[in-house]
């Protein structure tokens, strides 16, 4: 699987920390080369120069922010410009933001569902048409065990990865006979700066996996074809067990878990 994408170019978007960066690391190693996407140009900088040091391979960066409607748009001109043929899309951009909801600002509600649902949709269907020419091409969407339930308070965080899942597995069918693989990566609570962003420190997970073990998880299920995958046996359980209860009552225990004042376990 490491050498999947030799010699192509992979764009990553929300490349300057956790799963976005374990994904480019993993992908250098096996001599991807890389154009790399997120606000913070000088940590996609610092990432892109220690990538061609440590593999030897080609990097671009692109700072942008995909809340901004014209942001896919720019990022698809900018590979064209250079000539960069897209072999592999990974939309792994999003963030979420915890509490209720009368309590979050408009904006960042907004935001969220702009940079987890729109701008992944735009950008598919920016460098899927090339794809579809050339009858081959992948598309990692990043989705999350959040998207198998209601999530109260972080309803809408977990509305925005029920659509990036659905959006993904729809789409792989669609496009399997266009010899195009699209595969949701769901991990659970992972290493990064995701539940700081959040504003849900407090419900940060012991166990949590790392974003290197989450990389490489996505990565093998898109090369071996799978719709989706969940990170972790653990959390590919708690996914599926709440299929043989009411789902009022999964909701119900989920309000329990992340009511403010709670802590995780």
């Amino acid at each position: 699987m490491i050498s999947e994408w030799k010699g192509k170019w992979a764009l990553i978007t929300g490349a300057s920390a956790g799963i976005g960066v374990a994904l480019a690391e993993e992908l250098a190693a096996g001599g991807t080369h890389l154009v790399l996407m997120a606000r913070r140009l000088d940590r996609l900088q610092e990432v892109a120069h220690g990538l061609r040091e440590k593999h030897g391979i080609q990097t671009h960066v692109v700072p942008a922010d995909l809340a901004k409607r014209e942001a896919p748009q720019e990022i698809y001109s900018f590979t064209k410009e250079r000539g960069l043929r897209i072999a592999l899309l990974i939309n792994n951009a999003g963030f979420g933001q915890y509490g209720e909801l009368p309590q979050v600002e408009t904006q960042r509600l907004l935001d969220m569902v702009e940079v987890n649902c729109t701008a992944v949709v735009h950008l598919t269907r920016l460098f899927l048409p090339e794809m579809v020419a050339r009858r081959s091409g992948d598309i990692l969407i990043l989705a999350s065990t959040a998207a198998f339930q209601a999530v109260p308070f972080i309803s809408t965080y977990a509305a925005t990865k029920a659509f990036d899942l659905f959006f993904a597995e729809g789409l792989a069918e669609e496009m399997k006979p266009h010899g195009i693989r699209v595969c949701a990566l769901c991990p659970g609570s992972t290493e990064s700066e995701f539940h700081a962003v959040a504003d849900q420190e407090q419900f940060t997970a012991r166990n949590m996996e790392t974003a290197d073990k989450v990389a490489r998880t996505g990565l093998q299920a898109l090369a071996a074809g799978k719709s989706y995958v969940i990170s972790g046996l653990g959390n590919y359980l708690g996914a599926h067990s709440q299929r043989l209860v009411p789902r009022r009552l999964v909701t119900r225990v989920a309000a329990n878990m992340f009511r403010p004042g709670k802590k995780a376990r």
